[in-house]
């Protein structure tokens, strides 16, 4: 029971900003860590859910609205997973060759490329939730926790780039059949959530994760040779934007 507990505080510490107890990152401690990651989203869903009703009461401007929508999952998480997709940016647009790739990726600088790739999601994002509706956020709430588990699912099964690294040391700790069970779990539950509260919006964004997931896997393999940190958030950033546009269009049927 004190694995688990350990667990959830690392998995909390780690991936947001939210306070909690101390917790010593030892391989024992690290065993559940991705069981307890899409809990995260329930965090950001449940501050987006929130956002609506007051933007609602304020009578907030579009663009106010979508401002914060789009901030919300930066202060949760603290922008680590921003940084990966600005780092993936970085090492995608230089054209080099796998070793190399995987150099950038741990440059701590930023390049040219992270810097537009940044100013063109957020744009994208802004422009995206600026015509999402109080009931499409409801739906889009649950895409937190579903795109979550699409990413410790690909830390259990997909081959790691490197031996070194965050991902790399998370998927040697994890009881990889446990994380599974709970990430088809949870992904299950949240895919649920989706389709009862709206049925077309719902599976528009599973779709969505589903295209994206796919991509996930095709980049890493073919550029990198498995996952890192870095492409684990871009694929989480990249995720829940492609998921947000899908409900936006089929909001339009």
């Amino acid at each position: 029971m004190r694995a688990w507990w350990n667990s959830f505080k690392i998995a909390f510490s780690m991936y947001s900003k939210i306070p909690m107890p101390k917790a010593d990152w030892e391989k024992e401690n690290m065993r559940y860590m991705m069981c307890f990651f899409p809990f995260i989203g329930v965090v950001e869903g449940a501050c987006m859910f929130l956002w609506s009703k007051v933007a609602a009461w304020l009578q907030a401007g579009d663009v106010m609205r979508s401002c914060v929508y789009v901030l919300i999952p930066v202060l949760v998480t603290g922008g680590i997973h921003l940084d990966g997709l600005l780092d993936t940016a970085d090492a995608l647009s230089s054209y080099q060759p796998r070793e190399r790739k995987l150099e950038i990726l741990k440059d701590s600088h930023a390049g040219a490329f992270a810097v537009i790739t940044a100013c063109c999601y957020f744009l994208a994002a802004i422009g995206v939730w600026s015509e999402i509706t109080g009931e499409q956020v409801l739906v889009l709430a649950g895409s937190y926790v579903l795109s979550r588990c699409f990413s410790g699912l690909a830390v259990a099964t997909f081959p790691c780039a490197k031996r070194s690294g965050t991902v790399a040391m998370f998927s040697d700790a994890a009881q990889k059949k446990c994380v599974m069970v709970s990430m088809y779990l949870l992904m299950a539950l949240s895919a649920l959530y989706m389709c009862l509260t709206d049925m077309k919006l719902g599976v528009a964004a599973i779709l969505g994760a589903i295209l994206s997931f796919g991509a996930y896997y095709r980049i890493s393999m073919k550029q990198f040779g498995g996952i890192t940190g870095d492409l684990a958030g871009f694929f989480l950033q990249i995720c829940e934007l492609i998921i947000a546009i899908a409900v936006y269009l089929a909001g339009k049927l």
